[in-house]
């Protein structure tokens, strides 16, 4: 008797939602049941001998049907990962030993790599790789980050990472803080970091709440990682917060989305004025200038 299409979905699911034929045959799906759910519609066949569930994303499927898994940006975006720029094509990681198939419209994108595992997409960490390698070190460090802010990766696995990548840009993975709130946030410390800036992040101050960062003892910076504009209600509430913050002595300057993204040399700019004339230090401070 063959197999309900409910269990043949659910071996398949349980291999990643993408399997080869032998694999599902190991976990006692037969021929007649396999043909039955393609028939179905429960599963989709990609390529020769290889299977996948009916939900699974056309850009997965894609991949697969080149040779590879999805891999490097087009893995991060589909873990919902921040990025700065959407991948314009599949990107699709493939082993070293396969090749290339062509399909219908193929613009996919090639990473070479020494294994792929299974289930149609590259493991994080592979991905986070190669996107160091494609995108450079911005959409890198934003990805990172928010792979940490959604526990996605581990030490453990943070640590394969420093270890895949090269040893001048390691710095990066150590860089890395748990708690950034958007991708703007990862940015906007990142291009900081030449200029000798650190930030405090995530910083409590006691009747105005918690703030994205803290430059010396009284310069408060917010970014606001939406690219679409907040409405009145919420600038409101931000300029209260900003008013008490100045109330308690703090000086706060604010930032959206299209500032960081697309003018930072103003940006940059405005936040080295008010350094280089120490209005982020707290002059009460024994020993400080006046």
């Amino acid at each position: 008797m063959p197999l309900d299409a409910f269990t043949v979905h659910s071996h398949c699911a349980d291999l990643g939602g993408v399997a080869r034929t032998h694999e599902l045959a190991a976990a006692g799906v037969d021929p007649y049941s396999l043909r039955l759910a393609v028939r179905d519609g429960v599963l989709v066949r990609l390529r020769e001998g290889v299977y996948a569930t009916a939900e699974t994303s056309e850009a997965v499927r894609a991949a697969v049907r080149h040779g590879g898994v999805l891999g490097c940006l087009s893995r991060v975006a589909a873990a919902g990962l921040w990025i700065l720029v959407e991948p314009a094509a599949v990107h699709v990681a493939m082993p070293r030993t396969g090749r290339r198939r062509g399909h219908d419209g193929c613009d996919c994108v090639v990473h070479w790599a020494p294994a792929v595992g299974r289930g149609g997409t590259a493991s994080l960490v592979d991905a986070l790789a190669q996107v160091l390698g494609c995108r450079g070190e911005e959409e890198f460090f934003v990805a990172l980050e928010s792979a940490m802010r959604k526990r996605l990766v581990r030490r453990g696995a943070l640590a394969r990472l420093r270890a895949r990548i090269p040893a001048g840009r390691r710095w990066l993975v150590d860089f890395a803080r748990w708690d950034a709130d958007s991708g703007l946030e990862s940015l906007l410390r990142l291009r900081l970091r030449p200029n000798g800036i650190a930030l405090a992040s995530q910083v409590e101050i006691p009747g105005v709440g918690r703030v994205d960062f803290v430059l010396g003892d009284r310069l408060i910076l917010e970014v606001d990682g939406k690219p679409n504009h907040i409405g009145p209600s919420k600038r409101h509430k931000d300029l209260v917060r900003d008013v008490v913050a100045a109330a308690h002595g703090f000086d706060s300057l604010r930032f959206d989305y299209a500032l960081v993204g697309h003018d930072w040399p103003i940006v940059e700019a405005a936040i080295l004025a008010k350094v280089e004339r120490g209005l982020h230090l707290d002059r009460r401070v024994a020993g400080r200038p006046r």
